[in-house]
């Protein structure tokens, strides 16, 4: 029977078929609900259009509003804007060339392209898509999908900035940059690293340097080093080096880099930067040289020097051995360096120094300590007996005449001689032992070798007791001034008087200047000690003028350390100031030997102080042979003749020359002439009768503390005088 002749059967049977079309009607629903939902959550646009001249969309996703910022409704069917004309105007023509070539060739195009939004923004989009044919093969749609890559494409472009960046930085780098192997190869390099290292390109460098550790590398074992750096710490930093160029010239350089790994911790290569540091290397070394040696002779200076003799002492104690410090000075250097120049006296320096260097061992040392005096470290020295020969030698060396412009000079020294371990166990110790042992030999007559004793460690005792009391004695106000009067031979009376500086311990016997004042200069005490002379022979000169004794002049001797002050000028005004002495009644006296030297620098300073109305004076005047015509460059008044050639004026005819052409040379540039050590009428009266203008000695008086000045002073100014 027929289902259709049963009307039972035909109801069951309409009924699995609605059943079935609503089940299928549900997952057409679900289909499109999901296909809709999976389209809505896109980050793009879903298209389909028609293959005409305005490509008509048919349909767009609903993420054409996020992609183009037009709804679906404006863009199908061309509503209110084609797809066409919202592509950027300059990308039109050869996006529609490249979709229709794809086409055409039946194949899924991609082209990435721009878009102009409807609020103006510019967005870069990647489209992909494939066309649908009919069954007549005719092209009935474009299907495809369009996506915003803008942020991609910044990325992108970023991307590509700092790879040019970093290929200029790369190629144009002043330091040199490289990536090797662990094994020493290059893998990258850029110029300034060729340059760096004497090659033409980095293609030149790479193909020739195979092996960094035996071709580059100075001291091979640095590679090993810079290697075992890396594996341990990742890095290196600051890996200073001697490299060799492709010319075998060396140079230092600086290396940082690093170790880089993949994701798995294997090394990959080494890469990092190399910096040419020779000239900073050699300036360095410059700098350290001139710390550790003198400026004129290249020799080691004090601070070598005693790092030596710490290490030779050390090693000598190690090996039972006998270590010399000697120590030399030059006889009578001053006297040849301001007669005959500073320049030669610099060039006779340069000579000994050399001369000494070829009597000694590699393994000694020869030293300039300052001006002439000079160390020799002998090392490995068996007897005492050696060392006597040794420096027997040296000085004969020394003693050979020697000549400079023409002219032959002489040279003796004076040598003092201490022994590790005989005589100390520490640098300091020797140093001073052999200098007392020199002081010891000038002592004796010079041009002679003493060896330390202990007598003189006692008296270097001495003299470092004296030189610690010397600072005290300031602050306890145990120095005071005498005064000697000059004279003034045309009338006969008192015009002035020199202070003269005297040391007063308390329950002690005065100590003369010529113990202390040699002590003063060497520590620079001289400098504060100076000034205080300078400041109480003000201020009791302008007590003497307000005491009646008349416009009295009193004269001060300023050493070369106070002369070099840069500020003595203003000191000396500010003295006056508070004083209340006239400038006029100041005479500073400055030796020959400081006149002299280095004329060009002092000129300024003395004429500074004649501008002020200082008195300028000539001490000692005749010891350093000098020009007078030389004087003509100076604001100097006065003269002082030394008491040396005035000694003996009557009883020997090459003085009296002397002083004779002395007054005369300087009258006739306007000079006046004090006559020092004057002692005895005779000598009063050839001074007299040749024109002398002032005189000061004991014939007059000697150096008096200030109370006995006043009464030499009452007895001596006639009544008009001290009444003025």
């Amino acid at each position: 029977m027929n289902s259709n002749d049963n009307p039972a059967l035909l109801l069951q049977s309409l009924r699995i078929q609605e059943a079935e079309l609503t089940r299928a009607r549900e997952v057409l629903r679900e289909k499109e609900r999901m296909l809709t939902t999976l389209m809505s959550n896109l980050e793009g646009m879903v298209y389909r259009c028609r293959d005409d001249e305005f490509w008509t969309m048919e349909f767009v996703s609903d993420g054409c509003r996020t992609l183009t910022g037009y709804r679906a409704e404006e863009l199908i069917g061309n509503g209110r804007i084609s797809y066409e004309t919202i592509t950027h105007p300059e990308d039109r023509l050869w996006v529609r060339a490249a979709i229709r070539g794809a086409l055409q060739e039946r194949r899924r195009f991609f082209v990435e392209y721009r878009i102009v939004t409807a609020d103006g923004v510019v967005k870069w989009v990647w489209e992909t898509g494939v066309g649908i044919y009919a069954p007549d093969d005719r092209l009935a749609a474009i299907e495809g999908f369009v996506q915003d890559v803008s942020r991609n494409k910044a990325a992108e472009h970023a991307l590509r900035q700092a790879e040019e960046r970093y290929r200029g930085i790369f190629e144009n780098a002043v330091e040199g940059i490289f990536q090797t192997t662990a094994d020493g190869q290059y893998l990258r390099a850029n110029p300034a690293l060729a340059r760096i290292y004497g090659y033409d390109s980095p293609a030149d460098l790479m193909a020739n340097l195979s092996n960094i550790g035996g071709q580059l590398y100075v001291n091979p074992a640095q590679r090993g080093e810079f290697v075992r750096q890396m594996q341990e710490h990742g890095a290196v930093k600051n890996f200073v080096s001697e490299v060799r160029r492709r010319d075998g010239s060396v140079i230092w350089i600086t290396e940082n880099g690093r170790a880089v790994r993949d994701e798995d911790g294997k090394l990959l290569y080494y890469e990092g930067t190399v910096e040419d540091i020779t000239e900073n290397r050699r300036y360095q070394q410059r700098l350290e040289h001139q710390a550790t040696h003198d400026a004129l002779t290249a020799l080691p200076n004090r601070s070598l020097l005693s790092d030596r003799l710490r290490q030779a002492v050390a090693y000598a104690k190690r090996y039972n051995q006998i270590v010399a410090v000697v120590f030399i000075d030059l006889d009578n250097f001053k006297l040849i360096n301001d007669s005959l120049g500073h320049e030669t006296g610099d060039n006779l320096l340069k000579a000994m120094s050399e001369r000494m260097c070829e009597n000694v061992r590699g393994s000694d040392t020869v030293a300039r300590l300052s001006g002439d005096e000079f160390v020799i470290l002998l090392r490995n020295e068996k007897a005492a007996d050696d060392v006597t020969g040794t420096v027997h030698r040296i000085i004969r060396a020394i003693c050979r005449p020697w000549r400079d412009q023409n002219q032959e000079i002489v040279v003796t020294c004076s040598a003092g001689i201490s022994l590790y371990p005989r005589d100390g166990e520490d640098s300091a110790t020797l140093l001073k032992y052999a200098d007392a042992a020199m002081y010891r030999a000038k002592e004796l007559g010079r041009n002679q070798i003493q060896f330390f004793t202990s007598e003189m460690n006692a008296a270097v005792r001495q003299r470092l007791d004296l030189q610690t009391r010397l600072h005290r004695a300031l602050e306890q106000g145990e120095f005071v001034l005498h005064y000697q009067p000059k004279m003034d031979l045309a009338t006969r009376t008192v015009i002035g008087m020199e202070a003269l500086l005297r040391w007063l311990p308390p329950d002690e016997q005065m100590i003369g200047p010529d113990v202390f004042i040699p002590l003063a200069e060497e520590s620079g005490f001289i400098v504060p000690l100076g000034e205080w002379v300078l400041r109480e022979a003000c201020r009791y000169t302008r007590q003497l003028h307000d005491a009646g004794f008349g416009r009295l002049q009193v004269a001060v001797n300023i050493s070369a350390r106070q002369f070099h002050q840069r500020d003595l000028t203003h000191r000396i005004r500010a003295v006056l100031e508070e004083s209340g002495l006239e400038p006029e009644f100041l005479q500073l006296e400055l030796t020959e030997s400081l006149v002299m030297h280095d004329a060009e620098h002092f000129v300024a300073t003395l004429e500074a102080l004649d501008r002020l109305g200082v008195q300028l004076a000539v001490d000692d005047f005749g010891t350093g042979y000098s020009n007078l015509a030389y004087l003509k460059r100076f604001p100097v008044s006065r003269l002082k003749v030394d008491r040396a050639f005035v000694r003996d004026i009557i009883s020997d005819p090459d003085d009296a020359t002397i002083v004779k052409a002395v007054i005369s040379l300087a009258h006739s540039l306007g000079l006046g002439v004090v006559a020092e050590g004057v002692e005895t009428a005779e000598q009063l009266d050839f001074l007299a009768a040749n024109n002398c203008d002032e005189i000061q000695g004991y014939l007059i008086s000697r150096p008096v503390p200030p109370e006995q000045f006043e009464l030499f002073l009452r007895d001596t100014l006639k009544p008009p005088l001290a009444a003025a």
